[in-house]
């Protein structure tokens, strides 16, 4: 059995280009503890590595970049110690997130390749790269509130920072986005046709790398601009950016319910605003109101501060049996009909939810970012 990360160090004109792999097909390249160990360790080491100019991270196979976290696992820890601390689970967010702050911190360049299915944890790994390239068979989505979780791996970072109001409905309904939708909100840098994707790696060993990571920034653009130009013509149409005034209106509430209420209630014969009407509207609403907290929350927050904001939110989540009850009705028995605690929004007591904004621990286990 091959190992779920590859590596390798592959020489160019100068230097080497570090390159990884997420190789377990077979789960569409999910993030395991194991997988985010092995990417922490090489990443510091590669950092250390004055041989090693740039990092390329890809996906094997041709359906997914990552489709996220094993959220299996993350189920089976929870539901073994209902209420209380979940072992696997919280070791596994603060590493995970540990790791997506190494990424985006980063001083070296570090090239990701989006193709097929980024979603959750994948997306925080592509997110945190510094040259984030995505194809036109790129799917992105973060539907974590239809299993009662929150965009995290830095997405209160990213959504935050998506133009308008974009990054709020997209936590809050789980709408699926592609490449050019990607380049919009600020969370993909290019679009490159798929079958570039081997010129793209051997212009990268061609290049004279140096120790100055500046030049080495500019040479990896230099290398990517003119496959992104030679693939204009194969780029798809946007839904966020046409949809933006009219995602404005609905956000445009006079509190989260209300915004909850103009979402839901939309009558429409737009496919993409439809499907997300309904994301929300089968999500769960304790969930929508975390999401809607959390990005209001950390909406001037520095990097570190939003990985220590998620973890404790991550935490708080895997320890209450709404997470639970949402993944075992859309991944463990898949009958889609999971028992929300809460029917509307309204019905959750304000000291539910703050319960999920307060420390469960006396020390946050990522104090010491930044």
């Amino acid at each position: 059995m091959s190992a779920p990360v590859l590596f390798a160090e592959v020489p160019a004109a100068t230097g080497k280009l570090g390159r990884i792999t997420l190789s377990v097909a077979a789960t569409l390249n999910s993030l395991t503890l194991e997988m985010v160990d092995l990417l922490q360790a090489q990443l510091d080491a590669w950092a250390q590595d004055d041989s090693i100019a740039a990092v390329f991270i890809e996906g094997a196979g041709e359906k997914a970049f990552c489709a996220g976290g094993d959220v299996q696992a993350l189920h089976q820890s929870a539901v073994a110690q209902p209420g209380g601390p979940c072992d696997y689970a919280e070791a596994f967010f603060a590493r995970e997130y540990r790791m997506n702050y190494t990424l985006h911190t980063y001083a070296k360049p570090i090239i990701c390749w989006g193709h097929g299915i980024v979603m959750g944890g994948g997306l925080g790994v592509m997110a945190g790269c510094s040259h984030r390239v995505v194809t036109e068979r790129t799917r992105i989505a973060m539907p974590e509130v239809t299993i009662a979780l929150f965009p995290d791996v830095g997405g209160s970072w990213f959504l935050n920072h998506s133009p308008g109001k974009t990054g709020e409905f997209l936590a809050l309904t789980g709408a699926s986005i592609n490449a050019a939708d990607a380049i919009y909100i600020g969370i993909a840098d290019r679009f490159i046709g798929s079958e570039h994707k081997d010129a793209v790696v051997d212009g990268l060993l061609r290049q004279d790398w140096c120790s100055a990571s500046e030049k080495n920034h500019a040479l990896v653009r230099h290398v990517l601009r003119p496959f992104a130009e030679r693939s204009i013509a194969a780029s798809p149409a946007g839904q966020v950016e046409p949809h933006a005034a009219t995602i404005a209106q609905l956000l445009d509430g006079d509190d989260v319910h209300d915004i909850i209420d103009r979402i839901t209630a939309q009558e429409t014969d737009d496919p993409w605003l439809a499907k997300a009407r309904d994301g929300l509207a089968h999500g769960s609403k304790l969930a929508a109101l975390w999401i809607h907290r959390q990005l209001w929350e950390t909406r001037h927050h520095g990097l570190a501060q939003v990985f220590q904001a998620e973890i404790q939110l991550a935490t708080n989540i895997v320890r209450h049996p709404e997470f639970a009850e949402g993944v075992r009705a859309l991944l463990i028995d898949k009958d889609r009909n999971p028992a929300w605690l809460y029917e509307t929004s309204r019905d959750v007591p304000d000291s539910v939810l703050d319960g999920f904004f307060t420390a469960p621990w006396d020390e946050n286990p990522l104090a010491d970012l930044g």
